[in-house]
């Protein structure tokens, strides 16, 4: 297949953009435009019509002009045709009509104006719906333009710009062009065409009237635009102000964790009430001028007909106007201020586009953007790179001038086996960023086999190299998808529409093209399984699977799926046997070592390792989040239930107890202090709201109290535990008396709580429980030494007995790691980010102190598994070159060669064991 885009297509996207909003549409919408504007010219002539008919249905039928006898008729609807006197003057009769007494000439002129209007309707339609589609496919242009850009910024560029502003440019800032798009040239043609006519109109009936409008919309034109600059410089600043606004909010988000540890929140909330005022004067102020502004057009609007009325009426009552006219103007000119004003505001609007595009051109318009060919799609296969990286006197500096890098010359070979050591700021990780594309030299050269390394398209450099930097970013998606990311390249199959719910619409493809959309499908398969050294997507999760036990990354994978919830509705064959699972786990348990650790389920006994709340609803929420504790509390059904077991008080007297207990023992400490991980019953922020609460409890008593304080008492022992809470409330007979509250519970419920409910059944999977909990069909033990560990090592072993083992990994592999992977802990996301590196199927493999956040011990544990994947040893998989910039400088000895940078330097570049001998700086780095 090749370059997926033409040649035409990478000149148009080089381009810088256009510096007039005007003229880029006009170059990229010149044929639409053209239309419409016909459409426009041909619109007019029944707008004309719809003037014109109003005079002759008074003057005519209804005042009876020509219809002086009983028996008098008037042509109706006759076509005729006469040539300029320049011609000669002939005409020419089409059609002669038909000949109509008064009532049916009334009943046809009236049928034809109905007619017009919605020939005159439909025009507007039409026209509307096209300006509509035309603006929203050049809104779709310019976003996709300005989003390919910043796929093109120099990556030092990104360090002057802040995400959200961009996104905030991009999404809401360029808004207001795909309403003005569409106006763009059509809007003053079709309003200007429609104030043209009815002036004519006017001026037809009453030249003096003509005047008093034309005075009037003089006075408007004037006025309005000189005191709408004021409002157009307020907006200028009303979207500056909102844009840095937009990044300061993003960088709090990103930056929450200084504003904690510095104790600066409310510095932050002084600076955002500061900001927010400044936005809150040019918004008022901006409100007072803008409906001062519509105040004045509306008196002018209506000062015009009362000029009419008053001029028009004296004209009438000395008969130099007749009341067909007189009704005529004014229902004319009830069209005029429309468009006049229609033809202001867009005047008004074009200048206020024209400056937040020019706002929008300056921020992406961007020096040292790369050539769009570099980044060019292709389906061909990318030959491996072989030979040696020459770098010839690298220097690189950041924005200030600093010297990062300095004087750096040595060669690498692509296959080479290397580790570079040396000091933090030393040198080393700015030399992986230049090889690896993240920050351009200053000075010197890059090259590899006599070419330039910086020349090479990204189809070559991103496929046939990797890295894993120690701050690279995993954007929100599933852990199976984030995987695969690094070898989504280009689209390899037809696409596959089975994952969509609805349809594609059949413009899809059309549309995308218009709008100068790439037209790469997002519904093939991008996946390079070749690279991945695999055949197809069948093999994925054993590849999968094999580079994740690489990183040590398995077993968590198959924890996070025993966390997931499955529907049954969407997985039913897995749902089944993992019921099959649970039956089978429950006969090992009896009667093994496992009985001690687990305590499952028995609707006729209680279990104690679970809450008091489990105990009494012995089920499951059928949706997200409905049995919470309170609203267990509160639900009348349950409450009706506790009053006839007499639970209600005891768990009252209960909730003071552990309300007391929770007072006593946390009252005094932080709310971030580690020993609230004990209080399962009360959050740290509740614990401030009951001392008032059990001051009035111990007063009044459970009659008196009032319904609030009561549920806060009552909502307290639902999440008590007697295994771990150990405060000794839970004794056998009140163990008996939930019991039979549940029993209750269950015997007759009403369609609410069934509806709310799912009671465990041990032949049933619940959706609304992690898969382990549905496996266990229980609790396990709490207070009992490595229990979690034992019981989850029993149903792991248990699932590759049964043959499940592969569908779990799959369910951990859905897991969501959220924005920036942050729902990873930063070890596992750099395992991760290594992972990815490995599944490249790269030639040269660059790791910039890519496991800083793991221990030494791990550190050497992994780099050596890496290397020995490197090598090639035992056969596993395909060697590739290795360049890892060490955060433990004494792994370097399993190295084939070794750099030490030192001041931004490249000191020395050798064999371990001749830095050994020769070196001290290598020498004390690794000791």
């Amino acid at each position: 297949m090749g370059l997926l885009a033409k040649e035409d297509e990478y000149d148009a996207a080089n381009k810088p953009l256009e510096t007039r909003l005007m003229r880029f549409i006009w170059r990229q919408t010149r044929g639409e435009q053209i239309w419409l504007l016909f459409v426009i010219i041909i619109s007019m002539v029944p707008y004309f019509l719809i003037l014109n008919l109003p005079v002759k249905i008074i003057n005519e039928p209804i005042q009876g002009v020509g219809f002086e006898t009983a028996t008098a008729t008037q042509t109706f609807f006759d076509l005729s045709l006469s040539l300029p006197e320049f011609l000669g003057g002939a005409g020419f009769t089409l059609y002669e009509g038909m000949q109509l007494e008064r009532w049916p000439y009334l009943i046809a002129l009236s049928c034809s104006f109905l007619a017009l209007v919605c020939v005159n309707g439909l025009f507007k339609f039409y026209i509307n719906t096209y300006k509509g589609r035309l603006g929203e496919r050049m809104l779709r242009r310019m976003r996709y333009n300005l989003v390919d850009r910043v796929l093109r910024f120099p990556i030092s560029h990104f360090k002057r710009v802040k995400g959200s502003e961009v996104a905030s440019m991009v999404k809401d800032e360029v808004e207001p062009f795909g309403e003005f798009i569409g106006d763009a040239y059509v809007q003053p043609v079709y309003l200007g065409g429609q104030a043209l006519v009815a002036f004519v109109f006017i001026l037809q009936q009453s030249m003096w009237l003509g005047m008093i409008a034309v005075s009037i919309i003089a006075v408007q034109m004037v006025i309005i635009p000189w005191l709408r600059k004021r409002v157009l410089e307020l907006g200028r600043q009303r979207q500056l102000t909102a844009r840095l606004l937009s990044g300061r909010i993003g960088e709090i988000v990103e930056g929450i964790t200084s504003v904690h540890v510095n104790d600066t929140s409310n510095y932050e909330r002084s600076e955002l009430a500061n900001r927010l005022g400044k936005i809150f004067f040019i918004r008022y102020e901006l409100y007072q001028r803008k409906f001062f502004i519509k105040f004045l057009n509306n008196f002018l609007a209506q000062l015009t007909p009362f000029l009419f009325y008053v001029v028009g009426g004296y004209f009438a009552i000395r008969g130099t106007l007749n009341v067909g006219q007189l009704l005529g103007v004014i229902n004319a000119y009830k069209d005029l201020p429309t468009p006049i004003n229609g033809l202001i505001q867009w005047d008004q609007k074009r200048v206020d586009i024209d400056i937040k595009y020019a706002q929008i051109v300056e921020q992406f318009n961007v020096t040292g953007m790369s050539d769009s060919r570099l980044q060019a799609a292709t389906t061909e296969k990318v030959e491996p790179l072989t030979g040696t990286i020459e770098v010839s006197n690298l220097q690189v500096t950041d924005d200030t001038g600093s010297v990062l890098l300095q004087d750096a010359d040595f060669t690498l070979p692509v296959d080479g086996i290397t580790a570079a050591i040396g000091p933090l700021g030393s040198g080393a990780g700015v030399m992986a960023n230049a090889l690896a594309g993240l920050v351009n030299p200053s000075a010197g050269r890059l090259r590899i086999n006599g070419s330039s390394l910086t020349d090479l398209p990204q189809s070559v450099r991103g496929r046939r190299f990797a890295y894993a930097g120690s701050e690279s970013y995993l954007p929100q998606m599933t852990l199976l998808d984030s995987l695969l990311y690094v070898n989504k390249h280009a689209p390899l199959t037809e696409p596959d529409y089975s994952c969509l719910i609805e349809p594609l619409h059949p413009r899809t493809e059309l549309e995308a093209k218009a709008a100068g959309n790439t037209l790469l499908n997002y519904y093939s398969d991008w996946v390079d399984y070749d690279a991945m050294g695999i055949s197809g997507p069948d093999e994925v999760l054993p590849r999968l699977r094999d580079v994740l036990d690489l990183v040590e990354m398995d077993e968590v994978v198959t924890g996070l799926a025993m966390r997931q919830r499955l529907d049954p509705e969407e997985t039913p064959q897995l749902c089944e046997k993992l019921v099959e699972v649970r039956s089978t786990l429950r006969q090992r348990i009896d009667g093994s070592q496992l009985a001690n650790l687990v305590e499952v389920w028995d609707r006729e006994t209680y279990n104690e390792h679970a809450t008091l709340a489990e105990n009494l609803i012995f089920g499951t929420a059928a949706q997200a989040d409905e049995l919470t504790a309170a609203g267990i509390v509160e639900n009348e059904y349950v409450r009706e239930v506790l009053s006839k077991t007499g639970l209600d008080r005891d768990m009252f007297e209960m909730g003071i107890e552990l309300a007391d207990t929770a007072i006593e023992l946390f009252a005094d400490l932080s709310p971030d202090n580690p020993f609230f991980e004990q209080l399962n019953f009360m959050t740290p922020e509740e614990l401030e709201a009951y001392p008032p609460v059990l001051l009035r409890a111990k007063e009044e008593g459970f009659d008196k109290l009032g319904a609030t304080d009561r549920n806060m008492l009552l909502q307290l022992p639902m999440n008590y535990i007697e295994k771990r809470n150990r405060l000794k409330l839970m004794d056998a007979s009140t163990q008996t008396r939930i019991l039979e509250a549940r029993k209750m519970l269950h015997d007759n419920p009403p369609a609410d709580f069934t509806d709310a409910v799912t009671a465990y059944d041990v032949t049933l999977y619940s959706p609304m429980e992690s898969v382990q909990d549905n496996i266990l069909f229980g609790r396990i033990a709490q207070g009992v030494q490595n229990a979690q560990e034992q019981v989850q090592e029993a149903i792991t072993d248990l699932l590759k007995e049964m043959g499940l083992e592969e569908e779990i990994f799959s369910i951990g592999l859905q897991f969501d790691i959220g924005t920036g992977g942050k729902r990873l802990s930063e070890g596992q996301r750099q395992r991760i980010i290594l992972a990815r590196g490995l599944l490249k199927g790269s030639d040269l493999f660059i790791v910039n102190r890519g496991l800083n956040s793991l221990d030494q011990r791990s550190q050497e544990r992994l780099v050596k598994k890496v290397l020995a994947r490197a090598r090639g040893d035992e056969g596993l998989g395909r060697p590739f070159g290795l360049l890892w910039i060490l955060t433990a400088p004494h792994i370097a000895t399993e190295f084939d060669k070794v750099m030490v940078f030192d001041r931004q330097r490249l000191k020395s570049y050798d064999e371990p064991s001749a830095l050994q001998e020769n070196d001290d700086l290598y020498r004390s780095l690794v000791s």
